[in-house]
C-alpha cells in the first residue's frame, strides 16, 4: 500500500492566503520525512476552498524542496490551460525531478474560470476528450501536430521529450520512486537511471509507468462519472476517485474500468498493471480518541466548506446546489480514516480490499492549523504505516481485522 497526503491548500475562515500556503508546502516536506509515499496537489481559482491556482508550480516548489517523496497534481484542470503548455510543464517536472512528478488531469466543473481563461463551456462540456489526447501525444511522440474542434497547429518538434530522463540529477536512493533502478554507483549528482521498461522490482513497467511510454510521467485522469471512467480505461490511465465517494461506489467505478479498458482491446496484463495504480482521495485526522479526531473536523471543516463552495460561481449563471457542510463533514468522517491510529489503518486496509485500490491521498489539513497539520501527517507515518501490510513500515504486519468490523478503537 502506498499512502500519501491531499494537499488543498485550504483557507479557513479568518486565514489569509499564504498561512494556507505555508500550511500546504510544511505538511508536503514533513510527508517526506514521515516516510509518506507522495504528496497530491489540488488547484483552484478564485475562491478560498484552496488557494493553490496552479498545482504544476506548487509541485515544482515541493519537488526541488524535497529528494524521495513523489509530488503530482490531483489535479490541473485541462479545460483552462493548453494541453501543449501543460505537457511541457510536466515533461520538464519529469525529467528535472528524476521521475517523481505525476500528473494528475481532471474536467473541472462549469466554474467562472472558463470565462476568464477563455475557454468557454464547450471546453468543458465537450472539449476534455479532445484535450487529455492532445495531451498524451505530447507526451509521448517526437512531433506533433493538431486539426480538432478546439486545437489547430502545424506539427512541431516536442522539446524537451518526456522519454529523456537518463542522466538527470536530482535523485538519491537505491530506487526512484517512480519505480526506476538507479545503476550501480550513480552517485546523489548523478543518477544514471535504468528506463521504466527495464527488469524492477514492481515488473517490467514499475508501478507507475503508462502502457504506451512507460518512461514518461505518470498520468492519472479524475473520474465522476461513467463517461470519464470509459475515457481514462480507453486510454489506458489509472483513475483518481474522490473523497465524496464511499467503497461501494469506487468499487463499481474500478470495476466499470477493467471491463471498458479489455473493451478499448487493452492487454489483461496492461488492465492488471494500471488498474494497480488507481488512487482513493479521503480524509484522514488521528487523535487518541476516534471522539477527539471527529471533533477537530466538526469544529472545522464546515465553517471552510461554506465559505469555500458559497464562493464559487458558474460561468453561465446556473444554479448549482452545494453540499450541507456539516452533513457533508459527518459524511467524511464515517467513509474514512478519522480516529486512532487502529482506526485508520483498519480503514485504509478495508477499502484497499474491497475496493482493489492500494493508493491513497489523504486530506490532512483538516485542523486548519499549521502545527497541528505537522503532527498529522508524522502519527500518519509513524502510527499508522506500520499497522498497514504492503509498506515498508508495515512489512510483515497482517490485514488485523482489515473488515474494520469490531476492530479496537472504532
Amino acid at each position: 500500500m502506498r499512502v500519501g497526503t491531499f494537499v488543498l491548500a485550504a483557507q479557513f475562515p479568518g486565514q489569509e492566503a499564504g498561512e494556507a500556503l505555508h500550511r500546504a508546502v510544511r505538511s508536503a516536506v514533513v510527508a517526506e520525512e514521515s516516510g509518506l509515499d507522495s504528496v497530491w496537489l489540488a488547484e483552484h481559482h478564485f475562491v478560498p476552498y484552496g488557494v493553490c491556482p496552479s498545482a504544476v508550480t506548487l509541485a515544482a516548489q515541493l519537488l526541488g524542496r524535497t529528494r524521495r517523496i513523489r509530488v503530482g497534481t490531483a489535479v490541473s484542470v485541462l479545460p483552462t490551460v493548453h494541453p501543449v503548455a501543460l505537457g511541457e510543464q510536466a515533461a520538464l517536472l519529469h525529467l528535472t525531478s528524476g521521475g517523481r512528478f505525476s500528473l494528475g488531469v481532471g474536467r473541472g466543473g462549469p466554474w467562472v474560470d472558463l470565462e476568464v481563461f477563455g475557454a468557454g463551456l464547450s471546453a468543458y462540456e465537450r472539449g476534455f476528450p479532445e484535450s487529455l489526447e492532445l495531451l498524451l501525444r505530447w507526451l509521448r511522440e517526437p512531433r506533433v501536430g493538431a486539426g480538432g474542434e478546439r486545437y489547430r497547429f502545424r506539427e512541431v518538434a516536442v522539446v524537451p521529450r518526456a522519454g529523456e530522463l537518463a542522466g538527470c540529477a536530482g535523485h538519491t536512493g537505491p530506487h526512484d520512486p517512480a519505480g526506476l533502478r538507479v545503476l550501480p554507483g550513480a552517485g546523489p549528482g548523478r543518477a544514471a537511471l535504468l528506463g521504466a521498461g527495464a527488469a524492477g522490482p514492481d515488473g517490467p513497467s514499475g508501478p507507475y509507468g503508462g502502457p504506451d511510454d512507460p518512461a514518461g510521467p505518470e498520468v492519472i485522469v479524475a473520474c465522476t462519472s461513467p463517461a470519464s471512467v470509459g475515457l481514462a480505461a480507453r486510454h489506458g490511465l489509472p483513475m483518481l476517485l474522490g473523497m465524496h465517494c464511499g467503497d461501494e461506489e469506487k468499487a463499481e467505478m474500478t470495476a466499470r474500468w477493467r471491463t471498458d479498458a479489455r473493451a478499448a482491446g487493452h492487454p489483461p496484463e496492461t488492465v492488471a498493471r494500471v488498474g494497480a495504480r488507481h488512487v482513493s482521495a479521503g480524509v484522514a485526522q488521528l487523535a487518541d480518541r476516534t471522539e477527539d479526531a471527529r471533533e477537530t473536523l466538526v469544529k472545522t471543516l464546515p465553517g471552510w466548506l461554506k465559505q469555500g463552495l458559497d464562493a464559487h460561481v458558474t460561468v453561465d449563471d446556473r444554479v448549482r446546489s452545494m453540499r450541507d457542510p456539516v452533513a457533508y463533514t459527518e459524511l467524511l468522517c464515517r467513509l474514512h480514516p478519522v480516529g486512532t491510529p487502529r482506526l485508520a489503518a483498519d480503514r485504509l486496509a478495508a477499502t484497499a480490499e474491497r475496493t482493489g485500490i492500494t493508493r491513497f491521498a489523504l486530506l490532512v489539513e483538516g485542523s486548519g492549523q499549521t502545527l497541528a497539520t505537522e503532527e498529522n501527517v508524522r502519527r500518519l507515518g509513524a502510527e499508522v504505516l506500520p499497522l498497514l501490510p504492503g509498506t515498508e513500515a508495515g512489512a510483515g504486519a497482517g490485514t488485523g481485522p482489515a473488515a474494520g468490523t469490531g476492530a479496537p478503537g472504532w
